[in-house]
């Protein structure tokens, strides 16, 4: 038995297990007696719009490959979470959906817990369209206060260009500001967000040449780790070692750590929060 047809075998058990656990009266369908629990094969044919002849296939493990709109559909059709549509994928194209940009929603108090714990290390949580939703104390003592700028206003581009406290805060602020805005063309395109940040770019474009310079260049840049050199205004010279990673559950969302790149760094990071903790 080849690998294909036991991945097959086992996204037919995936769909046929999500699929009993709706309750039909729920989308509408009739509620007569029903020989098995959850929706019918046809019923989740017809709200994913494809052929119920081939749900069945798949179901049974000789549909062949699905593509990726295909299974954004039945994902839709069966209401799958984030994670169960991941699933889905993985067990359908081997690799997970592609990012899917949506509005800001926040973040659990169980995330925001992750972030707290991480202190003394500044961490945030930023968007597909590098909007900051979350941060720990540590990011607002050594970063910025987040907090103090509107929540329309938290993002990372608009910072680096209009706001002078973090061009002074950076020894190579074009440097960093050309990789802040060729990673962020990744990422938008990746979630599908063109049409989300064309009213951010073109205000960027508006208030500052540099960024609109830049961003006609059409760099793209990964991202995921890095070094990043900083003037605090208290502490003087810091130096990060900073990571990104995605949210389980939440590819829209990428946790950022900033870890201090020295002990001699992190004991005083730790200094600073503790004396802002006392103060706050």
């Amino acid at each position: 038995m080849s690998t294909l047809s036991a991945n097959d075998r086992r996204l037919g058990t995936y769909l046929k297990d999500r699929r009993a656990r709706l309750d039909p009266a729920a989308f509408g369908f009739p509620p007569e007696r029903r020989r098995t629990p959850g929706l019918r094969r046809e019923e989740v044919a017809q709200r994913a719009n494809i052929s119920p002849t081939w749900y069945t296939w798949l179901e049974q493990g000789r549909g062949g490959a699905a593509s990726a709109d295909v299974l954004e559909r039945i994902a839709r059709a069966l209401v799958l979470t984030e994670a169960e549509r991941e699933h889905l994928f993985l067990l359908g194209l081997g690799r997970p959906p592609e990012v899917r940009y949506r509005r800001d929603e926040g973040v659990t108090p169980r995330l925001q817990r992750v972030l707290d714990a991480l202190e003394p290390c500044p961490a945030l949580i930023r968007t597909a369209t590098w909007d900051v939703v979350a941060w720990n104390r540590a990011a607002t003592v050594m970063l910025m206060d987040y907090a103090a700028a509107p929540a329309e206003e938290r993002n990372v581009l608009r910072f680096m260009f209009l706001d002078p406290r973090v061009r002074e805060a950076h020894y190579d602020w074009e440097g960093v500001a050309r990789f802040v805005v060729s990673a962020f063309r990744v990422d938008a395109a990746r979630a599908g967000a063109a049409e989300e940040v064309a009213p951010l770019v073109d205000e960027l474009s508006r208030r500052s040449p540099e960024f609109a310079a830049m961003w006609r260049e059409n760099d793209v840049l990964s991202h995921g780790e890095g070094v990043k050199q900083m003037r605090h205004p208290v502490l003087g010279p810091i130096a990060f070692e900073y990571s990104a990673f995605a949210v389980d559950a939440r590819p829209d969302l990428s946790l950022l750590v900033y870890n201090p790149a020295t002990p001699a760094d992190a004991g005083k990071i730790a200094s600073m929060v503790r004396s802002a903790t006392v103060e706050g």
